[in-house]
């Protein structure tokens, strides 16, 4: 008995010897130098109150010794605008944190910055403190902004924009889909810029619909940018993964017979459906990008469109235009690459017909005034050909294309675009294409 006794008092102590021993193999935190991913975790406009997407950094120790750093915190403690998550740890100190010899660990920060009087971007700075001793700075570029959300009280499923007030001196955030209602315009000048949350909403009497700019009829838009500063419609995240993706919002959609609208030098991107044009609605757009939309670009359905020096890429369909209308477009350039993962384009960049099918009805139809194409570039990579025509029988059908690049029509002759895998669709020098499709600043 006596001997069993020893065995397990020694059996009792063992754990408490290898415990002791490892944490005594501990190289002193201070001797030891951090190498970092990132010299300075940066976040860029970060809108007061939304807080924002989380950054990340790593932490490599790459000696040949373990360490265990006693401390991971913020300097400026409770009162920091960032948060931390210290490999899982999310305390205001994050305490004897292991780091092995050769290996890392991930820090992930989050920065949600107050509200000021200030109109232009301001910085919120703190750091990262280790306990032996290093520091990594944290930077934050904040943004105050107007934000349209519907209030509990609401009605509508829609935010009326109030055009009368609208500022310019700050951006507008959506966290709904909002409205200019019938008899009013809404005017945007230089600089405006208009993001868009992706929040799907559910509508009162069913279905889903997501953040976007809704055009009343007898309702009016006239965004008018400039070169250097682009009205922007965007979506709100725009991190590294999210800066292109497409999807985030829905559209500008000009309703029923919105007319006297104007977009110029406008940026509209990131989104399902880039511009939507319905049935007498009336728009003269110029001198604008369209691109990574989910679906297509510009949509026009029986409306009247007058396109000038657009670009239009990385969407699925670049344009569709479906049940008739007035169309002209001079000197635009749709390109389409679509390339995304588990996505297969199985459609031409330009669709033209005078009908679309609908489920349980038929056909929606009507008259094709015209559809003109002069001076432009339609190209991608659907080797049947990027422009569909499809006309029905009954109904006019009046498309024309001059002195156009379209692969799969009259002149189709690659038009060397520099980069399309990268979005660069200037042109190659001694391009075929030169003088036609968009021209760059």
């Amino acid at each position: 008995m006596r001997g069993l006794r020893v065995i397990v008092l020694f059996a009792m102590l063992l754990p408490i010897g290898i415990v002791s021993c490892t944490r005594d193999n501990y190289a002193d935190e201070r001797s030891v130098r951090l190498e970092f991913s990132d010299d300075v975790v940066c976040f860029d406009t970060v809108f007061a109150t939304l807080g924002t997407a989380t950054r990340q950094v790593r932490v490599y120790n790459r000696t040949a010794t373990d360490i265990e750093l006693s401390t991971v915190t913020l300097k400026h403690g409770r009162q920091s605008r960032f948060r931390l998550n210290v490999d899982g740890d999310t305390s205001l100190v994050a305490r004897r944190v292991e780091l092995q010899a050769g290996d890392s660990l991930f820090i992930f920060i989050q920065a949600n910055i107050d509200p000021n009087n200030e109109s232009e971007p301001f910085l919120r700075t703190d750091s990262i403190l280790f306990g032996n001793g290093q520091v990594l700075k944290l930077e934050a570029y904040g943004r105050n902004a107007v934000y349209h959300r519907l209030k509990p009280t609401d009605t509508t499923w829609f935010v009326p924009i109030d055009c009368a007030a609208w500022r310019h001196d700050r951006p507008h955030v959506f966290l709904d889909p909002a409205a200019v209602l019938d008899g009013n315009t809404l005017t945007l000048l230089p600089g405006d810029q208009l993001y868009f949350a992706d929040r799907e909403r559910t509508l009162p009497g069913g279905g889903k619909m997501n953040t976007m700019l809704i055009i009343d009829s007898n309702a009016t838009l006239v965004a008018q940018g400039s070169a250097a500063q682009p009205v922007l419609f965007t979506s709100l995240r725009h991190e590294p993964w999210y800066d292109s993706l497409p999807g985030q919002w829905q559209t500008v959609w000009f309703y029923n017979y919105s007319t006297g609208n104007v977009m110029d030098y406008c940026v509209v991107e990131n989104g399902e459906g880039g511009i939507r044009c319905y049935p007498g609605s009336q728009l003269t757009v110029s001198n604008t990008v369209v691109r990574s939309m989910s679906d297509a670009g510009i949509i026009g359905q029986h409306a009247t469109i007058e396109g000038g020096n657009l670009l239009v890429y990385d969407c699925f369909c670049a344009m569709t235009l479906i049940a008739g209308g007035n169309y002209s477009f001079n000197r635009c350039t749709f390109a389409d690459y679509w390339n995304y993962i588990g996505q297969t384009r199985d459609t031409a960049a330009v669709i033209v017909s005078n009908y679309y099918p609908v489920d349980g009805v038929g056909y929606v139809a009507g008259d094709l005034e015209r559809a003109d194409f002069t001076d432009c570039i339609v190209y991608g990579t659907w080797s049947r050909g990027e422009m569909a025509k499809n006309p029905m029988d009954g109904f006019t059908f009046n498309c024309n294309v001059v002195h156009s690049i379209v692969r799969g029509g009259d002149w189709d002759e690659d038009p060397q675009f520099v980069d399309p895998a990268r979005n660069n669709y200037r042109l190659k020098s001694g391009s075929p294409a030169a003088g036609i499709g968009y021209q760059f600043n």
